[in-house]
């Protein structure tokens, strides 16, 4: 598990314990909407975001319809520039309620959500069994696990359920710890087994929400186990 350039690792920052100090990577990756001015990672994901700042809603309305035409027929990395681009772009859609002025047609495949009626482009993350499918717009639920095709759901829950204790040895308590004897080794072995699920999600489950949605991302990271995007590889 290689830590980011610049960045170091949660477990080497004095009192500090192994993913306490990067919670905020993971609501940066699924939220890229500053709600903290104090934190430096919504401080640059808000520099990236107003990259888009200059466009006028027509301009930014044609720019997502044509960016979801180039993410449709694929699964995607959370972490892929093309898609972190577009989630940064509908985040500024779903301020200015772009989706809902009809300002340009999203290609015919995708479906109107629920949750903000902009195109169902849905996330998959380790959480499915508590959130459902994340929407990519406005960050809340798209689809409950409940609404999730049937056919889907006992993948969906058995992965989940497999990774549920693989994350908890990133937060377990003093006991716990010194109940394993070497904690060091049972975080890497945990990481290790994370870098396997998410694979596992990025080949094979991923894909087969594209029998239900015209496109889908998955998370390809877990920061709690210094699991970064270069560490899964498919």
């Amino acid at each position: 598990m290689s830590p980011a350039v610049g960045m170091t690792p949660p477990a080497e920052r004095k009192g500090e314990r192994k993913g306490d100090s990067t919670k905020a990577f993971r609501h940066a990756m699924l939220h890229p909407m500053a709600t903290d001015a104090d934190l430096p990672l919504d401080q640059l994901w808000m520099e990236y975001r107003n990259a888009f700042s200059d466009f006028d809603d027509l301009t930014l309305a044609r720019w997502l319809a044509q960016t979801l035409g180039q993410l449709a027929g694929k699964s995607w990395r959370l972490s892929h520039p093309l898609l972190g681009a577009y989630r940064l772009a509908a985040q500024w859609g779903h301020d200015r309620q772009i989706w809902l002025k009809r300002l340009a047609t999203p290609p015919a495949a995708y479906t109107e959500s629920a949750c903000c009626r902009a195109p169902m482009l849905p996330l998959l993350s380790r959480d499915v069994k508590e959130s459902g499918l994340i929407c990519q717009h406005c960050g809340e639920t798209l689809v409950p696990f409940e609404e999730i095709p049937a056919e889907l759901q006992p993948v969906l829950e058995s992965w989940s359920a497999q990774y549920v204790p693989v994350h908890a040895v990133a937060h377990w308590d003093d006991r716990q710890r010194k109940r394993a004897g070497d904690y060091d080794r049972a975080y890497e072995n945990a990481a290790a087994e994370a870098e396997r699920l998410l694979a596992l999600a990025g080949a094979e489950i991923a894909p087969k929400l594209l029998d239900f949605y015209p496109a889908a991302v998955w998370e390809d990271q877990d920061e709690c186990l210094e699991v970064r995007p270069e560490d899964i590889v498919l």
